[in-house]
């Protein structure tokens, strides 16, 4: 459930536009970038990284200096601390909203999620504990989630007498199915790490200190590959979703078009003839 206010300012901490991208501060959320990896944790450990209107507002100004920088090829999502990814919306901040900033707050928190899903680059969600609400919803629109085996999930807004605000009610039918989606949305209940990997909210369970390694090597994985293929493999599959399979298959077929106009679709099977790696440079 996202949380806030209609007025959505920036954190105080939040650098001017007019910084260099490798110093951008933020008050609620750690961002660094080590290699062709961007960094983003959710750091407000005393409350469980509870979501509120400043961390909403970091989390947009991490994701988008991560989507205009070439040099980042995938971003890991994590919490701070050892017992909370995300834990949902700050109480304390939700309980004082009206029927209009709750509104308001939902949209602003969705369109956060819609930048992380469709960032055009892979972003690993490494969920290190709770991934409650708007939590269990951000994990959602992350590419890939990985979870520590003691994580716990769930969409609780029903015992506090609202529904998911953050798209829980679209992307975990879209997950796990309607029927599993609607048991955990109606019910509020929690389930495990190894309950979301069975019904498929999961990718992976991983032991805590194996959590972040493996999401570098994945995204590790992934960046070996064709840049612009991942890119439209991305698109491809997110718009296709959205529409029918027929109109699915069309958009597919046109992103397929272009890949193979790129210099990588060309140095990709050259090298599969030559039985040698490619080397993709993004063209």
């Amino acid at each position: 459930m996202a949380s806030g206010t209609a007025s959505f300012t920036a954190s105080p901490a939040t650098a001017p536009n007019s910084l260099p991208r490798a110093a951008l501060a933020l008050a609620n959320v750690q961002y660094e970038k080590k290699g062709s990896i961007a960094y983003v944790t959710v750091n407000r450990p005393k409350v469980l990284n509870a979501l509120n209107t400043p961390t909403w507002t970091d989390l947009r100004a991490a994701f988008e200096d991560a989507k205009a920088d070439a040099s980042v090829h995938g971003v890991i999502l994590t919490g701070a601390g050892d017992r909370a990814f995300i834990a949902g919306a700050d109480i304390s901040e939700l309980a004082n909203v009206d029927a209009y900033d709750a509104e308001e707050s939902s949209r602003f928190g969705q369109g956060v999620l819609d930048l992380i899903e469709n960032l055009g680059k892979p972003v690993i969600a490494a969920i290190n504990g709770f991934a409650l609400g708007g939590g269990c919803e951000t994990a959602m629109a992350c590419t890939i989630r990985i979870a520590v085996d003691t994580a716990k999930f769930g969409q609780p807004e029903v015992t506090l007498g609202l529904v998911p605000g953050g798209g829980g009610t679209q992307r975990l039918p879209r997950l796990v199915g309607k029927g599993r989606a609607l048991h955990l949305i109606l019910s509020g209940e929690m389930i495990t790490a190894q309950e979301a990997y069975r019904i498929g909210l999961v990718n992976e369970v991983v032991p805590a200190a194996d959590l972040i390694t493996r999401a570098e090597a994945m995204l590790k994985k992934i960046a070996s590959n064709a840049p612009i293929a991942v890119k439209f493999a991305l698109e491809a599959t997110n718009k296709g979703l959205e529409t029918s399979q027929s109109e699915g298959s069309l958009l597919e077929a046109s992103y397929f078009g272009l890949c193979a106009a790129t210099e990588d679709k060309k140095e990709g099977t050259t090298a599969f003839l030559e039985k040698r790696a490619p080397q993709f440079h993004g063209r």
